[in-house]
Order: structure tokens, then C-alpha cells, then sequence
């Protein structure tokens, strides 16, 4: 069938776009062993967090927001590599992510394809203009829509509102835009505000399937953040041995953590929407008015 003919060649798109990262990332970590043996952390503690991390990012958790936070307090990775760090020790968990979602979850192909399509053109081509808006402008606005949307999805738990949540495609307006929203998350990501949060919105308000989020989002993201984290590889600007712990222990934690969302009922699932999206809007408003109260 030409459905399961189009699955295929993303599934391999996948494999190949990522193993191109891998063998890059491999040889560079080769030829620098000595150096990343010395880089600050202890193996064991840095496995314990990227198995955490990473199983928390498959629900949704933003795993830049998390190791962020944990890197800057323990002084692992030091500014100048943490954006390339951030990228790179993602890249194979989230292949495996993209590989198990979109391998085992119903969506519609046009809109996976779609979607995938927007963020990752997205990724590349808004950032510019993106970058000219205030940053915190745009922050504080998606996090009170983050928490105006989570007052929103508990009415519709209590019966006081009325919410869809079955579909696994869209049609016609709403298809469309889904798909321009789709690409404003990718520019998004560029400037440092993970898009799962919003992604998960959009697909709820959308009145599809709250699990259709995760194929898509981390479909997108498995095309659009290797192709960076090569650059950051071929300059050195990132830290080696978090990328090689978490490339190789957060790819269990991914494991485990799709095995509980895939035997999760649609109730569920709208509980952890709900969860995701309190934290998430919370902790961004609590990070820009703590910032500016600092400042002040």
C-alpha cells in the first residue's frame, strides 16, 4: 500500500539522517577520548540523570529545559558548549523516540507528514525573523496559553466544557493550520523554547488523539536537530561524554517510557497533557519574572 510505502521511507529517513550523526559523533569521540574522559562528571551520576531525563522527555518533558538546569549547577558543561550539548545528547534518544511513535502509534500519513514537514522548514527558515520579536514577550505569552489551555482541558475533564480527542487526522482548515502553527514551533526551538509543550496543546485543541502528539513532535525533531549537531560536532563545541552517556543510557529511559504511553487509555493521557502543561507554563512564567526581579 502506498501508506505503509511513505511509513517506510520515513522510518528509513530516520535511520539514515541519525546514523550519519552517530558515525560523526563516534569518530569525534574517538579521536578525543582522553579529553572527554577529563570533562567534569562522574559517569555513573551522569547516567543516573540522562536515564531520568530522557524518560521524562518522552512524555514530554522538555529535556533542554531539564538539563539546563542540572548542568549549570553542577557546572558540567560550561555555557559556551551547553547549546551544543543540549543538541547532540539528544539526537539518538529521540530517533528512537521518533522510530518507536510513528512505528506504533495510528496517525494519519499526510498529517505526520505535514507536520514534520513545517516544523523542520520551520526550524530553517523563520528563526530569522523569530529572533527580531522580544524573547521574554514571547515567553510569558506561551505560558499563561499554556495554563489558560490546561484551565480549558480540566473543564472538559469535569464535563464543563466540551473537548474532542479521538481523531487521528486532519482535514481541510484545520489541517492547514496546524501545519503554520507546526512551523513556528520549529523556529521556536532555535531560540531556546522547546516546542513539545505547545505541540501537545495544538493537537488537543485540534481534537486529535492526545498520544498523535508524540509521533509527530518527535518525528519532527529527528529530522531537524541532527543536521545542527553535526556543526556543533565538527567544531568541538559540546560536551563528549554527556553525549556518549546519554546517546547509549537515555535510549533505555526512552524505552521504558514508551512502553507506559502506549498502555496508556485516552483518560490518562489528558491527565498527563494537563500535568505537562501546568509545569511547563509555570516553571517559563516563574523563569522570566524571577529574571527581571533579579535584574530590577
Amino acid at each position: 500500500m502506498p501508506k505503509d510505502y511513505v511509513l517506510y521511507a520515513i522510518l528509513i529517513g530516520v535511520v539514515i539522517i541519525n546514523g550519519f550523526f552517530a558515525v560523526l559523533f563516534f569518530r569525534d569521540y574517538w579521536k578525543h577520548k582522553e579529553e572527554a574522559r577529563m570533562e567534569p562528571g562522574n559517569p555513573f551520576i551522569i547516567s543516573i540523570t540522562s536515564f531520568i531525563i530522557y524518560f521524562l522527555s518522552t512524555f514530554g518533558v522538555s529535556d533542554y529545559a531539564i538539563s539546563t538546569a542540572l548542568y549549570r549547577s553542577t557546572k558540567w558543561v560550561d555555557d559556551k558548549k551547553l547549546p551544543g550539548t543540549l543538541n547532540t545528547q539528544c539526537v539518538l534518544p529521540v530517533a528512537v523516540m521518533a522510530l518507536a511513535y510513528i512505528n506504533s502509534i495510528e496517525v494519519d500519513i499526510t498529517t505526520l507528514i505535514l507536520c514534520i514537514l513545517s516544523q523542520t522548514l520551520g526550524s530553517y527558515i523563520l528563526p530569522r525573523f523569530v529572533v527580531k520579536l522580544p524573547i521574554r514577550v514571547i515567553r510569558k505569552a506561551i505560558g499563561f496559553g499554556l495554563l489558560g489551555a490546561t484551565i480549558i482541558i480540566l473543564m472538559g475533564k469535569f464535563n464543563l466544557f466540551p473537548l474532542g480527542g479521538e481523531l487521528t487526522g486532519l482535514t481541510g482548515v484545520k489541517l492547514w493550520v496546524t501545519v503554520a502553527l507546526f512551523a513556528v514551533f520549529g523556529a521556536m526551538n532555535t531560540i531556546g523554547i522547546g516546542s513539545y509543550p505547545v505541540t501537545m496543546l495544538t493537537v488537543y485543541a485540534m481534537g486529535l488523539h492526545p498520544v498523535i502528539a508524540f509521533p509527530i513532535m518527535m518525528g519532527a525533531c529527528t529530522f531537524s536537530v541532527p543536521v545542527g549537531s553535526m556543526e556543533f560536532v565538527r567544531l568541538g563545541q559540546y560536551a563528549r561524554k554527556i553525549t556518549l552517556i546519554s546517546s547509549i543510557v537515555g535510549i533505555f529511559g526512552v524505552l521504558l517510557a514508551v512502553f507506559v504511553v502506549r498502555s496508556m487509555d485516552i483518560s490518562m493521557l489528558q491527565w498527563l497533557v494537563a500535568v505537562i502543561l501546568v509545569y511547563s507554563g509555570s516553571t517559563m512564567l516563574y523563569k522570566e519574572y524571577t529574571t527581571k526581579a533579579s535584574a530590577s
